[in-house]
């Protein structure tokens, strides 16, 4: 089979909050005062091994702080490993928080196009995208508004379509069939449906558990930046809920 994802021995810390709120003048200060000492960093992924494999579906779970959202932001490349190796074959669309690549001074046919460029899509493959996109994010009317005037369901909306518009090589999902209404978030699903079909490599972070059994092939329980247990769905939901209760 194929690797298009592995991850070798990666670790990452991330700063603190008191990190982030360290300035030069309380750093200053507290030098001054001899009460420097520097600040934390936390381990949020420990020596994480993973092989991913063209066309699987797998699923990601765990509590809440366990690393899940962090590895998917690491494979999407938004994010460096600290220590370990990481590689990547294939283009990704990543719906971790949908929106969020967007300018928001920009016309919304504009951030279509440069959304799927930036994914790695043509300029006028994108252009002729444009229709179909607006059609299933329910944004007809506002092809020429700038992103800004955009609600945040809205945003989110926009940046589903355009992610499972293109049919990339390799899938991210994160939490994100809580997109708008009920009727969208059904037209959500078929989409996905479509896409599991597909020979597209998935991941997928859900506090669903059926969806995730129903769903994927595999799936990997995330503890503490740690993979616990990694096997079929059926096994590593078991585990997983065995330590919860």
């Amino acid at each position: 089979m194929t690797e298009v994802i592995r991850l070798d021995q990666v670790s990452l810390y991330r700063r603190t909050q008191e990190e982030f709120s360290y300035d030069l003048k309380k750093t200053l200060l507290s030098f001054l005062e001899g009460k420097y000492r520097k600040p934390s960093k936390k381990l949020i992924l420990d020596k994480v091994d993973l092989v991913v494999n063209a066309g699987e579906k797998i699923g990601i779970i765990g509590s809440n702080g366990s690393g899940k959202s962090t590895m998917l932001k690491l494979i999407c490349g938004i994010l460096k490993p600290t220590t370990g190796n990481l590689w990547v074959k294939g283009e990704i669309a990543p719906l971790i928080e949908l929106g969020a690549g967007f300018d928001p001074d920009l016309s919304v046919r504009d951030n279509i196009v440069l959304y799927g460029v930036m994914l790695g899509f043509s300029r006028k493959e994108m252009k002729e995208r444009v229709f179909s996109i607006l059609d299933f994010a329910e944004l007809q009317d506002y092809m020429f508004a700038p992103v800004k005037s955009l609600s945040s369901g809205m945003s989110a909306r926009l940046g589903f379509a355009i992610a499972t518009d293109v049919q990339p090589d390799i899938l991210i999902l994160d939490e994100v069939l809580s997109v708008g209404d009920e009727s969208f978030k059904n037209k959500c699903q078929k989409r996905i449906d479509k896409l599991w079909d597909h020979h597209t490599t998935i991941l997928v972070v859900s506090h669903g558990l059926e969806f995730i059994q129903k769903s994927c092939e595999r799936a990997i329980w995330l503890d503490r930046g740690k993979i616990r247990f990694a096997g079929s769905t059926e096994e590593t939901i078991s585990h997983y809920l065995e330590s919860v209760h």
